[in-house]
């Protein structure tokens, strides 16, 4: 017995592609675990990796009781342009008819979860080895809640305060509400955490370069449906959209090894798999309003601008382990501010012209909305931090943080070295 009626052939397809991108930036947040567990020492691997995992747990149930309802229905009242209603809740319209009816809005939550989840993700960058994992559940409740799902519908939901109807600024897959986020989000928790034990006088080497070429292969390869399916349609956009994410991840890889080159004589594994996530970084944002020579420009400006960054963060106090500030959150501002200079109407007309295409306005407006991005995200940030440690301790004991916490805050260990006969 057949339980819905059969789909026109165009939106069955627009829902397929939609799916299937959805399924693409779902393995970015293992892949995201992957590459960040290569850097840390071998006794927080799997704490480092499952605070990624169990962010792919909580924010799917957030997501389904309340998550997608206030972030992308129509709000009511002077909150409105901030925060959805929750007439969603339970993801109740997930088989009803999304926009113009050619996808529906199961697919379009399965999709927009995925961003949700690897966010929060992102920022456990900036803590690992020292972040108590009682208070990494709870922050990532409460960050989720109150500074994901609002950003959320401001950029992206109806009437949203950053968005088309409202200030206008361009942000096709996240360079706002998700990179831009997850890099102030990760300086002010990192911040307030504290640093690790001995840091900087006793940093260590990544434990496992290979990890971090296949986590940022990964990464790599599940951009496409993070920039690619960002368009909601099977079409032309979504080839742009794939074809400029490919450049600029490949152009900020070739600029980050020609900079270690002329730095140290010769390039770094971990430049080359640091270098292309800028670069995807950087083109988030820009990936359906720009052609593919204007990604070309932006990847090579991530290299430079975020190889600078991190250097001048190593010279800092400021201990976000694992550069999650220089790369997601300087790349993700770079993108949004050259998107504001490179955007072309005739590519997507959906979008607009920017700077070079003698439009000046929209730079200002995606100035103003980075600006407000940062204030809301930094603010927020720290206070929901501040709320935390009044209740539960922020960071591990130092005991805990010398032994590591993967025996401590999970019983297990990465790498069993006893062998029996």
């Amino acid at each position: 017995m057949l339980l819905f009626a059969a789909e026109p052939a165009q939106h069955a397809a627009n829902n397929g592609f939609v799916l299937i991108s959805a399924a693409l930036v779902l393995m970015m947040t293992p892949a995201l675990a992957l590459f960040y567990a290569g850097f840390v020492r071998s006794r927080n691997v799997l704490n480092t990796m499952v605070m990624s995992f169990a962010a792919m747990g909580l924010v799917s149930v957030l997501w389904v009781l309340f998550g997608y309802s206030l972030a992308f229905s129509p709000g009511s009242g002077p909150l409105a342009p901030f925060i959805g209603g929750l007439q969603w809740a339970g993801l109740s319209n997930w088989s009803a008819p999304y926009g113009d009816g050619q996808l529906s809005h199961g697919a379009v939550a399965f999709f927009q979860l995925t961003f949700a989840i690897i966010t929060p993700a992102l920022i456990s960058g900036a803590v690992v080895e020292r972040m108590n994992f009682r208070a990494w559940m709870l922050f990532v409740l409460l960050w989720s809640t109150f500074i994901y799902l609002p950003l959320a519908h401001m950029v992206w939901g109806p009437g949203g305060f950053l968005g088309p109807e409202g200030l206008g600024a361009l942000d096709f897959a996240g360079g706002l509400v998700v990179e831009m986020a997850s890099g102030v989000g990760a300086a002010v928790t990192a911040a307030v955490v504290g640093s690790r034990r001995n840091h900087p006088e006793h940093n260590a080497p990544p434990h496992n370069v290979p990890f971090i070429l296949l986590g940022a292969g990964l990464l790599w390869f599940g951009w496409f449906g993070f920039n690619g399916g960002s368009g909601l349609v099977a079409g032309n956009l979504a080839s742009l959209a794939c074809l400029t994410t490919n450049t600029a991840g490949a152009s900020a890889a070739l600029g980050w090894m020609l900079i270690e080159t002329v730095q140290r004589g010769k390039p770094t594994a971990v430049g080359v798999a640091t270098g292309a996530v800028a670069g995807l970084v950087a083109i988030t944002p820009a990936a359906g309003y720009v052609s593919p020579l204007g990604a070309l420009v932006i990847g090579f400006a991530a290299a430079f601008l975020c190889s600078w960054a991190l250097q001048l963060k190593n010279r800092s106090r400021l201990d976000d382990s694992l550069d999650v500030l220089p790369v997601h959150g300087v790349a993700g501002l770079l993108g949004i501010l050259l998107t504001g200079v490179l955007a072309l109407s005739s590519v997507n007309p959906a979008g607009a012209n920017g700077l070079l295409a003698g439009n000046p306005a929209q730079l200002l407006i995606q100035i103003k909305a980075a600006g407000f991005t940062a204030l809301w995200v930094g603010v927020g940030t720290f206070v929901i931090l501040q709320a935390l440690r009044m209740v539960i301790p922020l960071r591990a004991s130092d005991a805990e943080e010398r032994q590591g916490l993967d025996i401590n805050a999970h019983g297990e260990e990465a790498y069993n070295t006893e062998f029996t006969m």
